[in-house]
């Protein structure tokens, strides 16, 4: 945050004691800070304020958090951070697959959450590179055009759709991904339900792509949600 216009936050949450919480953390990092306790508020300040980010709470008190997700997606693409207490994965999905970014529980460690937000930053700002034919990501280098991969600069062979769906993970660095949209992606509306061809393909991204494909460090899982590709395998 060094503009001389430091980045807006907007808490959509009811709670008074984890909006203080997050409010403190976020302006020891330089952020401009917004609240909204409400759905309705949450939707309408959105739109007035157009935040650089949102963290959103899943139960408000007048609605559900995905609405005021599904109703800022009409017209945004800033990062959004889910913050509940809702540990369930179906809750997880619906919110991911309603467009947020990124979903953390309560309770959460400040550190652990200030670094979801640098990682959605940095996604932020890559979209703006997001035409640029080489994309790098850790020791692997993407060449979109091409369709070449290269991994500490040596070329890895991929099949098309394995290419696909490192190519749809890496437009999405930092970002969890859900099963459904990867299928949706890489292998057509069709294929949504056909959880087992992404575990295959994700299986054989990882043994070439990896130092050490038992203990992944770029392709991620997130546990019964979908995959994450992250910005470095540090």
């Amino acid at each position: 945050m060094s503009d001389d216009t430091p980045s807006r936050a907007l808490i959509v949450e009811d709670d008074l004691a984890i909006r203080r919480v997050l409010r403190a953390a976020l302006e020891g990092d330089g952020w401009r800070v917004s609240e909204a306790p409400g759905a309705a508020q949450a939707v309408a300040e959105a739109k007035t304020l157009r935040p650089d980010l949102m963290f959103v709470d899943l139960g408000l008190p007048d609605g559900d958090g995905v609405d005021v997700i599904v109703a800022t997606r009409e017209w945004s693409r800033l990062p959004i951070i889910v913050i509940s207490a809702r540990s369930q994965e179906e809750q997880k999905v619906r919110a991911l697959d309603a467009g947020a970014d990124d979903y953390v529980e309560k309770p959460f460690r400040i550190a652990e959450l200030l670094a979801r937000v640098r990682a959605s930053m940095r996604r932020r700002a890559a979209d703006a590179h997001a035409d640029e034919r080489i994309v790098r990501i850790a020791d692997v280098e993407i060449d979109r055009v091409a369709h070449i991969v290269k991994k500490h600069g040596s070329e890895v062979h991929l099949t098309p759709i394995e290419f696909r769906l490192l190519a749809v993970l890496a437009a999405n660095v930092g970002r969890v991904l859900t099963h459904r949209q990867l299928l949706r992606e890489v292998w057509g509306p069709a294929r949504v339900e056909h959880g087992h061809y992404l575990r295959v393909f994700m299986g054989a991204l990882r043994h070439k792509l990896e130092d050490d494909p038992a203990q992944p460090k770029l392709l991620l899982t997130e546990t019964g949600v979908g995959y994450r590709l992250v910005a470095s395998a540090a």
